[in-house]
């Protein structure tokens, strides 16, 4: 399983990569002349198997054949190639930065003749412009992570005579409930992940910021327009406090979520009793799943949610009901029609029907994709609640320059948590850290 790019980041420390010195001038003539499309990407391994495998179907159609080379040292290489004249026809990113650096080389989807207006219709607002520049679209997500999901265990639910809430005040409702009737505590948090540590309270952040501020001020956010000392992020900074730092919200408070493994953290679902650490909710990306225990995964497998499930994080009355997550994008360096006829059929809500949507990592970004191809509910239940989204957010930190979204976000966001610092205090000090600010 191939985790989102943020949590992959934080798990192995990776050098960053200067990104500069890309050819210029946008890309070759063609791509083909009867020769295989060639594809390159960060997944291997099973992953690569089954994309590779769908490929290989559609091309039985299409009379197009398109190989997919897998390298896990994914960004270096991507540059490389480019620089050196020689890039793959098609590229599939999981970090929008890294192909927004790569514009110059890159040839716009409008270009290549392909209508990125049709092609995202279906999408949630925010999917179809995550790779636009200068008003031209350089990619479009084939694959999406959700992010907005707070996982719980039915029967715990069930015992404590808890309701799935709807709405943000019903949330509120149940968090009270589980404290004055000393249940145990209503969230499970960890944000220790190495050297990485921190990156699971940017979600918290994220998740709010595009809620009251909307998918344009997000953006901006993102962009360093709007500082995260601002009335806005303050705004969302003060809903995770209340959610989290509260007495009683995080067995032992912030500070014990601070050194609590985002990996371990939910097992707390499954556990008894206050005394035993029970905790009721987890919000958290799809990609947890795969690091619960092995007779929670083994129920998942048996599509038996028992004693796990999710529901979308309720936004505030007045709010976009947003979804937040990430996604791997794909662009093109070469305009030939057959690399046209490869990206749309990646892009399209036809890819996966050949067989990749069996992959529990993949959740196509079209609402109208067939959803009998997936092979797990929980695939199914996160389309239905992205296409009741009114906005998809991409990951803000991953977007943002490194030094802020992988470094002083992760380090200040930790600090205020476990109580070195203030909230305000936390804030500014990433706002100096801002590259030409």
């Amino acid at each position: 399983m191939r985790l989102p790019q943020k949590i992959a980041g934080a798990l192995t420390v990776v050098l960053a990569v200067s990104l500069t010195g890309c050819s210029s001038g946008g890309g070759q003539a063609n791509g083909s002349d009867g020769e295989p499309i060639t594809i390159m990407g960060a997944f291997t391994d099973a992953q690569a198997e089954a994309f590779q495998a769908d490929l290989d179907k559609w091309s039985e159609t299409s009379g197009i054949k398109a190989t997919y080379d897998g390298n896990t040292d994914f960004q270096t290489a991507v540059v490389a190639r480019a620089t050196a004249g020689n890039p793959p026809d098609i590229a599939i990113y999981p970090q929008p930065g890294v192909l927004k650096s790569q514009t110059s080389s890159l040839f716009p989807l409008e270009e290549l003749g392909i209508d990125v207006e049709a092609v995202t219709a279906d999408e949630a607002n925010g999917l179809g412009t995550i790779a636009e520049v200068d008003g031209q679209t350089f990619g479009l997500p084939y694959s999406i992570n959700v992010k907005s999901l707070v996982w719980y265990n039915p029967s715990a639910f069930e015992s404590a005579g808890l309701s799935v809430p709807t709405t943000d005040a019903e949330l509120t409702e149940i968090q009270t409930t589980i404290i004055e009737q000393d249940l145990g505590s209503p969230w499970c948090v960890g944000l220790e992940s190495g050297a990485g540590t921190g990156w699971a309270a940017t979600d918290w952040l994220e998740e709010y910021v595009l809620r009251y501020g909307g998918l344009e001020q997000y953006n901006e956010w993102i962009a360093g327009d709007v500082t995260f000392d601002s009335e806005l992020v303050r705004q969302a900074g003060d809903k995770v406090a209340s959610q989290l730092l509260e007495p009683g919200k995080v067995n032992g408070g912030g500070p014990a979520a601070a050194t609590t493994s985002f990996q371990t953290a939910g097992n707390q679902l499954f556990t008894e009793g206050k005394d035993n650490g029970q905790c009721f909710m987890m919000r958290q990306g799809s990609f947890i799943s795969d690091f619960f225990p092995d007779d929670i995964k083994a129920q998942i497998q048996a599509g038996d949610l028992t004693n796990i499930d999710f529901f979308q994080l309720p936004s505030p009355e007045g709010t976009d009901v947003a979804m937040l997550g990430g996604g791997d994008l794909v662009g093109a360096f070469t305009n030939s029609d057959e690399t046209k006829q490869v990206l749309e059929y990646l892009v399209g809500k036809d890819f996966g029907t050949n067989g990749y949507a069996s992959q529990a990592i993949f959740l196509s970004p079209h609402n109208d994709f067939d959803a009998s191809n997936y092979t797990t509910e929980f695939q199914r239940k996160a389309q239905e609640l992205l296409a009741q989204s009114t906005v998809f957010g991409f990951d803000a930190s991953d977007q943002m320059p490194g030094e802020v979204g992988a470094g002083t976000e992760w380090t200040q966001l930790t600090n205020w948590f476990s109580g070195q610092t203030t909230m305000e205090e936390a804030f500014q000090a990433i706002d100096s850290s801002w590259p030409d600010r």
